[in-house]
C-alpha cells in the first residue's frame, strides 16, 4: 500500500487523525541508562523509528510526542537530525496517564505550545516503543473509533494469567481462551477520550494504565476490539531491541527496484533479473531515462524501498546514477535506513576485451564514498552481456 494514500477501502474518511506517543519512560526494566526509546537500533533512535511509521501515512496530520522534561531536546535534536515532519514534542507528566493527558491538551490549551492545533475528530494513542504498527492496522482501529467511539488492538494471550493468594499459594487461574492482552494502537472520538481524562480521579492518573478502560468508566463507551497483528509488541527488555533490529534487517531485503534504460537489451536484462528473484522477494522493474521525471519510479521511492538495481550500457554513468541519489535524498529514505545501490553496466559490444579504465573506476570509487556520507552504499557489477561477469567492490 502506498503510504499517504491507502486504497479506498483502507483509508479513514475522516477528517484530520491526530497521534499521541507517549515516550516518557524511564526504562528501568530495560537496564541501562538510556530509556528504551531512545536506544539506537542500526544506529537510530527507536522512536524515531515509531515516528516515521505515523508520518508516512498521510491522513495523520499532526504526531504528539510527549516526553520527560529532561528529555526534550533531545527529542527535538531526533526530530531535526532525521527530517521528522507535523510532529511536536511536549513535557510528559509523572505518569503514563499524566503523560497522555498532557498531549491531548495540546489541542484545547495553550498551556504545553504557543500555538493550538486543530481539533482532530479522531485520536491514535500508540506506544513510541512499538515501532513496527502498519497503515493496515491504524486504518483499522480509527475506522472503528469511528463508528464506536473507541478502539483497540488486541492479541492472543501467550501464557496463562493466574492470581495467588495472600500466603504465595495459587488461588485462581482465567481460562486463556476467554481473554486477550490488550495492545496498541487505540483510537478514540477526541471529545470521549479528552472528556474521560478531565473526569478521571487522580488515582486512575497515577496508577492506571489502560485507555479503554477510561473511556468505558466515564463515558460509557464500549470500546471495540480489533485482532492486531503479531508485530505489534513492545520493546520492554535489553533482548527486545535486537528482535527489533533483526526485524528491520529482514525488512530492508524484502523488495529490491531494478531499473533500466529503454534499449532492448537493457531492459532484457531487467526483465530476467525480475524472472529470477520474484519468487524469493518483491521486485518492481522500472524502464526509464533518470534524467526524467517518471511517476511510476516516484511511487516505489514514497513506498520505502530501500535495495535499488540499475542497469545501464554506458561506459560510466555517474550522472545519471547523481540523479538517482538525488531523488533518494530529497525523499528522506536514506535518513531512515541505509540505501543499497548496484550500478550494473552492461557491456553489449563484440569486443573480447573486458575491462574499465583506472581513471574511470577512480571517479566510481570516489563518487561512492561521497554517498556513503548521506547513508547510501553504492556497489559496481561489470557484466559483459552472455559471456561472463567480473565484480569489484566500490565501498567498504
Amino acid at each position: 500500500m502506498e503510504p499517504g494514500s491507502g486504497s479506498p477501502d483502507a483509508r479513514p474518511a475522516v477528517p484530520p487523525v491526530a497521534a499521541v506517543l507517549p515516550a516518557g519512560g524511564s526504562g528501568e526494566r530495560l537496564g541501562g541508562a538510556t530509556p528504551k526509546q531512545f536506544c539506537a537500533v542500526q544506529g537510530r533512535p527507536l522512536v524515531s523509528y515509531t515516528v516515521r511509521a505515523m508520518e508516512r501515512i498521510g491522513w495523520i496530520s499532526d504526531i504528539i510526542v510527549v516526553v520527560s522534561s529532561e528529555n526534550i531536546e533531545k527529542m527535538k535534536s531526533i526530530i531535526e537530525k532525521y527530517g521528522h515532519k507535523k510532529v511536536m514534542v511536549v513535557r510528559g507528566g509523572i505518569t503514563r496517564h499524566r503523560s497522555i493527558f498532557n498531549g491531548l491538551k495540546v489541542f484545547v490549551e495553550n498551556e504545553f505550545s504557543n500555538r493550538r492545533l486543530q481539533k482532530p475528530e479522531v485520536v491514535i494513542i500508540h506506544d513510541a516503543v512499538r515501532p513496527f504498527v502498519e497503515e493496515d492496522t491504524l486504518s483499522k482501529v480509527v475506522m472503528a473509533a469511528k463508528e464506536h467511539g473507541a478502539a483497540g488492538a488486541i492479541r492472543p494471550l501467550v501464557s496463562t494469567v493466574i492470581a495467588p493468594a495472600a500466603d504465595g499459594c495459587l488461588d485462581h487461574s482465567l481460562e486463556r481462551a476467554r481473554y486477550r492482552a490488550s495492545e496498541m494502537p487505540q483510537a478514540f472520538l477526541f471529545d470521549i477520550i479528552y472528556e474521560a481524562y478531565q473526569q478521571c480521579t487522580d488515582y486512575d492518573l497515577d496508577y492506571g494504565t489502560e485507555c479503554l478502560h477510561l473511556a468505558l468508566k466515564y463515558c460509557k463507551t464500549n470500546a471495540k476490539l480489533v485482532e492486531g497483528t503479531a508485530d505489534l509488541w513492545k520493546v520492554t527488555y535489553k533482548r527486545d531491541l535486537y528482535a527489533a533490529e533483526s526485524i528491520i534487517k529482514d525488512n530492508l531485503s524484502q523488495q529490491v527496484c531494478v531499473i533500466t534504460n529503454v534499449k532492448e537489451a537493457v531492459a532484457q536484462v531487467g526483465f530476467l533479473l525480475h524472472e529470477s528473484l520474484k519468487s524469493q522477494i518483491k521486485v518492481e522493474v522500472v524502464s526509464i531515462s533518470l534524467s526524467k521525471t517518471d511517476s511510476h519510479l516516484q511511487n516505489i521511492l514514497s513506498g520505502q524501498c530501500y535495495n535499488f538495481v540499475c542497469i545501464n550500457d554506458k561506459k560510466c554513468a555517474i550522472q545519471e546514477t547523481q540523479q538517482l541519489v538525488d531523488m533518494l535524498e530529497k525523499s528522506n529514505i536514506p535518513l531512515l535506513y541505509p540505501v543499497v545501490l548496484i550500478l550494473v553496466h552492461l557491456d553489449i559490444s563484440e569486443n573480447i576485451s573486458f575491462s574499465i579504465g583506472m581513471e574511470e573506476l577512480t571517479r566510481i570509487k570516489k563518487f561512492a564514498r561521497e554517498v556513503k556520507k548521506k547513508n547510501i552504499l553504492v556497489y559496481g557489477l561489470l557484466v559483459q552481456y552472455k559471456v561472463r561477469i567480473s565484480t569489484f567492490k566500490l565501498s567498504s
